[in-house]
């Protein structure tokens, strides 16, 4: 079985967002990039499946720009067999790449692919809901256990929810979304990133694929949180409450 895992270039969690003069969007001209955390979960669960012996392949696709080559190398790095790049310099929402993967799909026809229920850049979770809508096939979303039966060709999901963890069972082929408890993703080892430099990636363009790009709502504006006001310290617990219900009126 081949497996497909949906990769993501995002500026990495670590850095300090600032957003544009022009509040456009974020800065990330000279910003340091990295792979969506949850898409390193997803890429960790489908590594883990192939060295049980549960899947044959593992094919890590990543869009848009050039630079996404990078993020793409690092999948390799960690193990994914080659690589697939959909290059587009226009703004991709989730329901182009939901549109792109299902494009893909029909062309590798993987019998399970893998996403990070959201990336850290947009948090928008949205993108695995769509593309199992458009491909018809059961989903798993916010899994937090996997488990795969290859002879009987079903997938045991567990899942979090408010009340607790739902289990569910879907038949192949199907979509699973990772949340953050399912695994640790691993490091990539110098061996592997120089083994990464050699292993394929395969160049699609929307047009390819025979997807049009088209934006489907309008960013207005984009500002910063307003920013916290320092704390006070009180003298007495009466004149605590005396703020709480006076002041801040919460009581």
């Amino acid at each position: 079985m081949k497996i497909m895992v949906a990769i993501k270039r995002v500026v990495d969690y670590a850095v300090k967002i600032r957003v544009k003069p022009n509040k456009t969007g974020v800065e990330t001209q000279n910003v340091k990039m990295s792979m969506n955390p949850f898409c390193e979960i997803a890429l960790e669960e489908a590594l883990r499946m192939k060295e049980s012996g549960l899947a044959s392949e593992v094919v890590a696709v990543s869009m848009g720009p050039a630079q996404c080559i990078d993020t793409l190398r690092t999948g390799l790095a960690m193990g994914a067999d080659r690589g697939i790049h959909v290059e587009s310099t226009e703004a991709l929402f989730p329901l182009s790449v939901a549109k792109l993967l299902r494009a893909l799909v029909e062309v590798e026809k993987p019998g399970l692919l893998i996403l990070g229920k959201q990336a850290i850049d947009d948090d928008c979770n949205q993108t695995g809901q769509m593309v199992a809508g458009l491909l018809n096939w059961p989903q798993g979303t916010f899994a937090s256990k996997v488990v795969l039966d290859k002879e009987k060709q079903v997938l045991t999901v567990d899942r979090e929810v408010d009340g607790g963890l739902e289990t569910l069972f879907l038949d192949l082929p199907a979509v699973i979304t990772t949340d953050l408890r399912l695994n640790q993703p691993r490091y990539a080892t110098l061996p592997n990133i120089m083994k990464a430099k050699s292993k394929i990636i395969k160049k699609y363009t929307p047009k390819d694929l025979n997807v049009e790009i088209k934006p489907d709502f309008e960013v207005v504006q984009v500002t910063e949180p307003p920013k916290r006001k320092g704390g006070i310290i009180v003298s007495s617990v009466d004149e605590l409450i005396d703020k709480l219900k006076n002041e801040a009126r919460v009581i």
